[in-house]
């Protein structure tokens, strides 16, 4: 085996059967993927009046071409949503939510964080679920639009400014917190506390049992120019990411609507992709606590997300979570189960990605899953920082370079120079992603081509491709969502249900 080799970059196919490297030239020449079986979806849009507003102004603009100020090969121009996507406007069909101002004001000065985001989420998740109970005309998906006061003070360790008009409520005491008590009050204001702090997290959580579908978007993202600092300059500077800001939204849209922008050109068929996800429930008081899921990614660039059990799975001394026999059989066979409902019987090849060494009883528990019925290979995947490689030219090593330090291990980098933009991913000199075969056997280098080509598959955004797989990119978000509160057992859902 040739120590260092480079592999070319994966194509996608789009429109037509037409193949493409650059997710945004294949949009441009040929459209989506699903372009002749897309259906015009139902968007809604929930929020303030100003904010609604702005979402209205800003899905008018992207009717045209968005040119944006840049000149950089990787910021092109975007079409126009209706040319690459086909998704028509109507826009006296869209749908409005007003989301009560005088509550949304109130809550964004409560001082305890717990109940100012508790608060500000349920506004939002209680008006669309009563929209989705009602008789109301159906809607595909929802454009959340929130202030950037919404953003800022709905983030973990978040304060608000001091101020007269602000509020205190809450539960100081830890204890009161957790336990019931005879005052009626205090239980009201306990529900807060069973949620992590995070708007985000928290919306997507509330919202997973019914299957409501959301975008959220800042309104300074779409309408930079309305908010600026005193010296009449805009507070975020996204004049050079206009059209960049346009793909990435309406690709979003898209595939939030039902659509498959690409799928993977060299995907091969009868084989799946599950990336494992952890999460601690509880750090704090109890850090060995955590929730198991899985996200499986098919030929067809589909992904689902499966939650697996809560248990004591992270080791304090080693920092890794493992799974016990039982809980990896059960997760690997929801797996199956869902593969053979939307395939037909089972893959022939799973692989297995995680970010740690698969251990004997964990693996024994996938064996058992699969009952020799299909090959299963457990891969290691991280990003490695002590390892580096320099050539003598002003960019760094192309991206799709790979050493092969032995037959089971090797060295990736995802990011380096692209040809087709003229630059790099990032400005540093790029660190390799650490790819081994932990478990079962197979070719190092198709290991390797496919973490390249899964490195494709991020529908939230619309970039030439991604530092990280998707079967471990979106794992750190998906975990936080399933233990932002408490959930329940949840059926398994698309993807887009947690982006």
């Amino acid at each position: 085996m040739n120590n260092l080799i480079h592999f070319a970059e994966p194509k996608l196919i789009f429109g037509y059967e037409q193949n493409a490297f650059d997710p945004r030239d294949g949009l441009t020449l040929f459209g989506a993927f699903t372009r002749e079986k897309f259906t015009n979806p139902s968007i809604g849009i929930i929020g303030s009046a100003s904010g609604r507003r702005r979402v209205l102004n800003w899905l008018h603009t992207i009717l045209q071409p968005v040119f944006g100020k840049s000149k950089d090969l990787a910021r092109p121009y975007f079409p126009g949503i209706e040319t690459v996507f086909g998704m028509t406007m109507n826009f006296n069909a869209i749908k409005e939510i007003q989301i009560d101002e005088k509550s949304l004001n109130e809550y964004l000065h409560y001082q305890d964080p717990h109940q100012r985001v508790h608060h500000l989420a349920n506004l939002y998740a209680k008006a669309l679920q009563e929209y989705d109970a009602g008789e109301e005309a159906p809607v595909t998906f929802w454009i959340v639009v929130i202030s950037d006061d919404v953003y800022r003070y709905g983030k973990p360790k978040s304060k608000i400014p001091k101020s007269d008009e602000n509020i205190t409520i809450g539960i100081k005491d830890k204890y009161t917190r957790r336990n019931k008590t005879l005052f009626e009050e205090f239980n009201v204001l306990q529900e807060a506390y069973k949620y992590k702090i995070n708007f985000h997290n928290q919306l997507k959580a509330k919202l997973l049992s019914d299957k409501i579908i959301t975008q959220i978007v800042r309104e300074s993202t779409i309408a930079p120019f309305d908010f600026l600092n005193s010296k009449g300059i805009p507070t975020r500077d996204l004049e050079k990411f206009e059209s960049a800001i346009a793909w990435n939204l309406a690709t979003a849209f898209y595939y939030k609507s039902g659509g498959t922008p690409w799928i993977l050109n060299a995907a091969r068929p009868k084989v799946c992709y599950l990336g494992l996800v952890y999460k601690q429930v509880d750090p704090e008081n109890d850090p060995r606590t955590a929730c198991c899921a899985a996200q499986m990614f098919l030929n067809t660039g589909d992904g689902l997300v499966f939650k697996g059990n809560v248990g004591p799975w992270y080791n304090e001394t080693t920092k890794e979570y493992h799974l016990n026999n039982k809980d990896a059989k059960d997760l690997l066979q929801k797996a199956l189960a869902t593969f053979d409902k939307k395939e037909g019987g089972i893959p022939e090849e799973i692989f297995i990605h995680g970010r740690t060494y698969f251990e004997n009883e964990e693996w024994s528990g996938f064996l058992e899953a699969v009952g020799g019925r299909t090959k299963v290979v457990g891969i290691r995947i991280r990003p490695e920082n002590v390892f580096k490689l320099y050539r003598e030219k002003i960019f760094p090593v192309p991206r799709g370079t790979a050493f092969f330090h032995k037959d089971t291990k090797a060295y990736l980098w995802s990011k380096g120079f692209v040809p087709r933009l003229q630059t790099q991913f990032g400005l540093e000199t790029p660190n390799p992603l650490s790819i081994e075969i932990n478990r079962g056997a197979h070719d190092i280098k198709q290991v390797c081509e496919d973490v390249l080509a899964l490195t494709k598959l991020n529908y939230n955004s619309c970039i030439y491709g991604d530092g990280i797989p998707v079967t471990l990119r979106f794992a750190n978000a998906i975990g936080e969502v399933l233990t932002a509160g408490p959930v329940g057992d949840i059926e398994v859902l698309p993807f887009k249900h947690y982006v």
